[in-house]
């Protein structure tokens, strides 16, 4: 017999997904038979499996340990990442259910690979160390909400809790969170525009293409442009994204005849290996900038219209400065 103790992040699930999650292999005619039956209890009741849990219900599996070990042995486990030297997570703001955290370029936002170390494999390892000996729950792993690419920098969230997580999950997918990144493109933008369009993506070489017109397979995409300043042949901009697709930013610049500087993908390779020769330009000089939330209330109104800002790295400010993008000229 076994009993667990539903933790507070993983509360507000169903009793079924619980199990499920619980003992991968199981199956859900197993779980629903084991109900049936009463060898699955919900607080020392019987229960349908459509239950919606609270924290610190009981959940008691009549069952032997060989039983329940053979459901949730046979998955095998992705090996844990190294976590590489000296890097420590940049945390925006924390709370019970979420967490906002500034990502460095570079980094995965999660693992494309067994040996890859994401931030979300990160992330995991801050809540080990700031939870020292919480037991954390058998049925939720806390995971990022949203992502950036590797050499993108800026706000990134996560949802500690399930609650949190289906609350920030909910947000992105209604695209009710405000998103503004900064960016330094190629050229002059002259003025500030919103354009709608279209985007493909070829999966076969991770490259996206857009269109102004709808075709099979393409999602429709909204991006907002606000020039800054110019210098010199460089334009720093703000962008709002209000969908969000994959290398969306990043084309669509592309597609006006602005490339993002330093982006070896859609950029200007011309124009980055000229840079480069006047100072280090390691990636493309792209920043997840700030995010807004909307007016909630509920469980999650103490993130009503909250603003939360992401500085430029060290790496893009030393970028602004050295190609006169700093201040206004003439």
């Amino acid at each position: 017999m076994q009993k667990l103790i539903v933790q507070k992040e993983e509360a507000g699930q169903r009793l079924d997904r619980f199990l499920l999650r619980y003992m991968e292999q199981a199956g859900s005619a197993f779980i629903y038979r084991m109900l049936r039956k009463k060898n699955i209890t919900l607080n020392g009741k019987k229960a349908e499996g459509s239950e919606r849990l609270a924290e610190n219900d009981t959940v008691t599996l009549f069952l032997s340990d060989e039983t329940v070990d053979k459901f949730r042995t046979q998955k095998k486990e992705t090996p844990a990442a190294a976590k590489p030297e000296g890097i420590r997570l940049d945390v925006v703001y924390e709370d019970a259910d979420v967490l906002i955290a500034n990502k460095p370029y570079g980094l995965l936002t999660q693992k494309a690979a067994a040996e890859d170390y994401s931030l979300n494999d990160l992330i995991l390892d801050y809540l080990r160390e700031t939870e020292t000996g919480r037991e954390r729950g058998t049925g939720f792993t806390p995971s990022v909400c949203n992502r950036l690419d590797r050499n993108t920098s800026g706000l990134v969230t996560a949802g500690k809790s399930l609650a949190g997580s289906r609350f920030l999950n909910g947000l992105f997918r209604e695209r009710t969170v405000d998103k503004y990144y900064v960016s330094v493109v190629c050229g002059r933008v002259e003025k500030a525009v919103r354009l709608s369009g279209w985007l493909a993506k070829d999966e076969a070489t991770n490259t996206v293409t857009v269109s102004a017109a709808p075709r099979e397979g393409a999602d429709r995409i909204v991006t907002e442009i606000v020039p800054k300043r110019f210098y010199n042949g460089f334009t720093l901009v703000g962008l709002k994204l209000l969908t969000g697709k994959s290398h969306q930013l990043r084309a669509v610049m592309q597609s006006i005849g602005h490339p993002v500087l330093g982006d070896p993908k859609y950029g200007d390779e011309k124009i980055n290996a000229a840079v480069r020769g006047s100072f280090p330009l390691r990636r493309q000089l792209l920043h997840a900038e700030t995010l807004v939330f909307p007016e909630l209330s509920g469980d999650f109104a103490r993130l009503s219209n909250r603003r939360f800002t992401a500085p430029l790295p060290q790496d893009f400010a030393r970028a602004v400065k050295a190609l006169g993008l700093e201040s206004e000229h003439g």
